[in-house]
């Protein structure tokens, strides 16, 4: 039970850090990925607004492995971008290490032709 709690505080305060240098704007909002064990999830943020202009998940997209869902997440929340005229974002990986699925999910969206 410690060593969970622990993991938590430790994600905690790597996603402070993260924050505290990540903002997003209107122009180019902040795309935040969270990663859950069994579901990929990403936002594009306004925080100058403090509102959520897009969303998507791992479970509306289809895929045989994790990664491979966090791709086409990732695809599909910079389709929803191009659409509203965002081409440019700022990546915040909430926490996590920038490999795996938060790495798929950026690649997925550089695919989609979103920019960081």
């Amino acid at each position: 039970m410690e060593t969970s709690s622990n993991k938590k505080i430790l994600r905690d305060r790597r996603h402070a850090r993260v924050r505290s240098r990540v903002h997003g704007t209107a122009l180019r909002p902040r795309l935040a990925v969270f990663r859950s064990n069994r579901y990929v999830y990403a936002q594009l943020i306004n925080d100058d607004t403090q509102t959520t202009i897009a969303a998507s998940d791992s479970r509306k997209v289809s895929g045989a492995t994790t990664t491979v869902r966090a791709g086409e997440v990732g695809r599909v929340i910079a389709e929803v971008a191009k659409k509203q005229g965002i081409e440019a974002a700022v990546f915040d990986r909430g926490g996590f290490q920038y490999q795996g699925v938060v790495a798929a999910v950026a690649e997925g969206a550089r695919n989609g032709g979103l920019v960081f």
